[in-house]
């Protein structure tokens, strides 16, 4: 998603206010491209440009490219090769080529689709935007539909022999339970990952801005703060307090929702306890088998910053691999 720049967005406002909109996007890579399949350039009828398809290696071309297909109504689909000098001066060692696919909105991409694009988006709903290039036909899918949920999980778009498929997943979020030390590592580290991280403690001496310049503390109880925040497959929970009456709410609401990682701090010993108690509560040993913990791959980690580090490489192991 931080590739894309809420660009579907920004398209359908373009489009809406009679600014013409082309909609550029990575389909295909080899070498060391500058960018990933999936971002996108754009354009409008005047030339304006958001977002980015090379770093600025082929950005011109395409933006002529582009204004030229929103005049004739079509599509096309350029390739670029990017030299090795033009490689090294984005950052990148050596050259490659990429792939782009150029649709204007309302004459190829439909506004219908582009609508129900931005609307699942909003939703929090990953969805594909599908295209037959050489049939020039279009769709939304979901990770159910045409064997998606590989590319779903690993967030990949990508060219499935003639069809593009673009994944659009909602963004990653991390709910942490307990502003303690360990948090004030993990927090920057998931939002240098690409997560939207949320603090939640109902003590203020922990919760304090101070501590976490800049970041959404919730200073209430657990269950009410996830409640408030929305726990769904694309968010990952971490309890870090040791505290039952503090952890076991923000567990329970997390093993009756999709988030696709729950880690929760404590030894074995503590552990077994936390079992009885979920036991006790109704929760079968599937729904608890659910939980990492300890939390964080066992890399030996000592201190707050490797334990965020081992907890941070645990949930991209979750999030990746499944």
């Amino acid at each position: 998603m931080d590739d894309l720049e809420n660009l579907p967005e920004r398209a359908l406002e373009w489009h809406r206010q009679g600014k013409g909109a082309v909609l550029a996007t990575v389909v295909e890579t080899w070498g060391s491209a500058p960018r990933r399949v999936g971002s996108q350039l754009l354009v409008s009828s005047d030339g304006e440009m958001a977002g980015s398809v090379s770093g600025g290696c082929v950005e011109g071309a395409v933006v002529v490219e582009a204004m030229e297909a929103l005049e004739a109504g079509d599509a096309q689909l350029l390739e670029f090769g990017v030299s090795d000098d033009e490689a090294f001066a984005v950052g990148l060692a050596c050259g490659g080529t990429i792939k782009v696919l150029v649709e204007p909105v309302g004459r190829v991409l439909p506004v219908e689709m582009l609508e129900a694009l931005v609307d699942a988006r909003a939703a929090r709903q990953p969805v594909a935007y599908v295209v037959e290039i050489k049939k020039g036909q279009r769709w939304l899918a979901g990770p159910g539909d045409d064997g998606l949920a590989a590319r779903f999980r690993e967030d990949r778009s990508g060219m499935d022999a003639n069809r593009y498929i673009g994944i659009h997943n909602p963004p990653l979020r991390m709910v942490v339970v307990g502003a303690v030390h360990i948090a004030q590592a993990l927090v920057p580290m998931a939002r240098m990952a690409g997560y939207d991280p949320v603090l939640v403690d109902p003590r203020p001496a922990f919760g304090a801005e101070a501590r976490f310049p800049g970041e959404r503390i919730l200073e209430d109880w657990p269950d009410a703060a996830l409640a408030e925040v929305g726990l769904d497959a694309r968010t990952a929970v971490v309890t870090l307090t040791h505290d039952p009456k503090l952890d076991d709410p923000a567990i329970a609401a997390a093993l009756r929702s999709e988030v696709f990682y729950l880690g929760c701090l404590g030894s074995s010993r503590t552990h077994a306890k936390r079992v009885g108690r979920l036991s006790e509560a109704g929760f079968t040993l599937e729904d608890i088998g659910r939980i990492h913990a300890p939390v964080g791959l066992n890399i030996g980690a000592q201190g707050p910053a490797e334990i965020a580090v081992a907890i941070m490489a645990e949930i991209t192991q979750r999030l990746r691999l499944g």
